[in-house]
Formats: C-alpha cells, sequence, structure tokens
C-alpha cells in the first residue's frame, strides 16, 4: 500500500517520528509540493496526506487507486469533499490536536501587547537601562489585566481554553457563540449576543471558525461598536477581519492594539501597511506548531488512518 505525504513541512521540523506511518505501507514523505507535482506524485497511492496542499475532483478520476485522503489539520476546506465522496474516498480530519497551544498563542500575543516583554528586552540589550542611571526604567505603557472583560467569540475548545486562562487572570468573559451552553455560565463568564460583546469588552478575540456569515465579522461598523482603546486578538483565520478597516481604525487611536497570528493573505503581501503601525503584532500563523500540539496531531493522523484500515473509521468529514 502505496501512503503519500504531499506538504510535511512545517508540521515536521525534523523532530517528530513517521515510523507508526511506516508501518502501515511505503512511505514517502514530501516537505512541499506544488499543483504540478501532485499528480506524479500520487500515481498508484491509495493513501494521501495533505495540509495545505488542494485536492480536488480533476485529481480524483486521474487517480483510480486512491481510497483515503488525511488533512493534517482541522480546517478541511483543502479538499472537495463532496466530489471526493462521489469518487468513494474517504477524508478525514484532525480536531483538537492544538487546543492549548493556541489558547496559550493568544496570551502570548495579549500579553506582549500589555506587558511589552520584547520590546523592554531589546531595550536592556541596547544598554538603555544601564544609561538611564535608574533602578526602574519604564517608557512603554504597560496595562493590567485582572478587572478588565475578555470577550470571546466562538466559545467551542480554544475559546474555552482561553476563557479559564482568562479568568485565571482574574478578567471577566463574555462569550459569543451560535450554541452557547447555559452550564458553562458563572459570576465570571456570560453568554451574550455579539453586540453586547463589542459594547463591553476592554479584550476582544477571535477563536471562531470561518464561515460565509462572518467573512470580515471585524469591519468599520463593528469596530465603531466597541469601546475606545480595545485590544483585539485573532489567531483563528484572517478573513475574520477587514484589515482596511483595521488599518484606518489603529491610525485613529478607536483599536488600542491587535495580535494577529493569521492575516488576510498568506504569506503576507510584500509591505502590508498594517507592519509599519505602533500597536500591531504579529506571528506568522504558528499558534498550533509547539512541539507537543504536532505530536498530537502526528498521532492522530495515525490512529485516523488505523481505524479506516480496520474498516471502523474515524473523524470522516464527508460521510
Amino acid at each position: 500500500m502505496k501512503i503519500v505525504v504531499l506538504d510535511s513541512c512545517p508540521m515536521d521540523l525534523g523532530d517528530l517520528d513517521w515510523k507508526p506511518l511506516e508501518n502501515l505501507g511505503e512511505l514517502k514523505v514530501f516537505e512541499k509540493s506544488n499543483s504540478d507535482q501532485i499528480l506524479e506524485r500520487l500515481k498508484n497511492a491509495e493513501i494521501v496526506f495533505t495540509n495545505k496542499v488542494h485536492l480536488d475532483g480533476n485529481h480524483f478520476s486521474k487517480l483510480p487507486a486512491l481510497r483515503y485522503i488525511g488533512v493534517l489539520a482541522t480546517g478541511f476546506d483543502i479538499v472537495d469533499t463532496a466530489a471526493a465522496k462521489d469518487a468513494g474516498i474517504a477524508v478525514t480530519n484532525i480536531p483538537a490536536y492544538g487546543t492549548q497551544a493556541v489558547a496559550q498563542h493568544a496570551f502570548a500575543l495579549l500579553l506582549e501587547i500589555t506587558n511589552r516583554v520584547g520590546a523592554y528586552s531589546e531595550l536592556v540589550v541596547k544598554g538603555d537601562w544601564e544609561k538611564s542611571g535608574q533602578w526602574s526604567l519604564v517608557n512603554h505603557p504597560m496595562m493590567e489585566l485582572a478587572g478588565k472583560t475578555m470577550g470571546i467569540i466562538g466559545l467551542g475548545r480554544i475559546g474555552r481554553q482561553t476563557a479559564a486562562i482568562a479568568q485565571a487572570f482574574g478578567m471577566k468573559v463574555l462569550a459569543c457563540d451560535p450554541y452557547p451552553i447555559p452550564a458553562l455560565e458563572s459570576e465570571s463568564l456570560t453568554f451574550v449576543e455579539l453586540e453586547t460583546l463589542l459594547k463591553r469588552s476592554d479584550v476582544i478575540v477571535l477563536h471562531c471558525p470561518l464561515t460565509a456569515e462572518n467573512y470580515h465579522l471585524i469591519n468599520h461598523q463593528t469596530i465603531a461598536q466597541m469601546k475606545d482603546g480595545v485590544i483585539i486578538i485573532n489567531n483563528s483565520r484572517g478573513a475574520l477581519i477587514e484589515e482596511h478597516d483595521l488599518l484606518r481604525s489603529l491610525n485613529s487611536g478607536k483599536v488600542r492594539a491587535v495580535g494577529l497570528d493569521v492575516l488576510g493573505q498568506e504569506p503576507p503581501i510584500e509591505d502590508n501597511p498594517l507592519f509599519h503601525l505602533e500597536g500591531s503584532y504579529f506571528t506568522p500563523h504558528n499558534s498550533w506548531a509547539a512541539f507537543e500540539s504536532r505530536a498530537r496531531l502526528m498521532n492522530q493522523a495515525v490512529r485516523n488512518l488505523q481505524a479506516f484500515l480496520n474498516g471502523s473509521p474515524i473523524n470522516v468529514v464527508n460521510r
């Protein structure tokens, strides 16, 4: 049985073990694959794993041996699942592997904004503290999170983990989700409508999937409803934010700061104007990439394939 991994990068940084997959068949791992290489690399393959390489009906019609696609991520929009189903190909995904890492990263972005650790570290290394002659040097404003209100849009697994961290910091949490869970409510967590969340939150964190309904959810109209000086964190999907509107709001001071792990275009366009604004903080879509998360992803990918081969498939997204 031929197993092909089309794009091991950035999942594998040389620290993951592929032997469990090798034990299931003849394994070929490619670091990257472009659209012109797909058909040749998948010739006679029965099993394929993909992270960001798109597969659709045009491929399936030319790959008669293919019977299983394992998406090495939670989102599976890179595969035409309906066409795969028509071709008799099972498609699986990997839910929940990065819950802790993504929630932690949301706070890494937030704490960089509130405590400016990176800027202060650079200041110390450059000798500014030494030259100041002061025992304590404060030239970047900092903010305490205790007593502030965090609005979380999307209270799934990651949203709930972020809420738990926020509560540990002494924050109040307002949650907006299409499927509220009353049992989760407490003195420090309340489900509210989006309008209420926008008006009352000091920090707004996006943890919702991208849908046709919430495309550019954060735009000039919704930003206008927010508190002056609000902080926005997005390590979900870039297209949840209309970046031109965000740019204007940062320039005006309506939005105090933004922490983004995702952008509307990835990799970004050259010289994105957001990059040059005070109050903008970025990471390159790597919230999910802690070693522990990537190891869970690998282990679940193997379990998904084993279950399929045993006739009891799990995490199938195109039944």
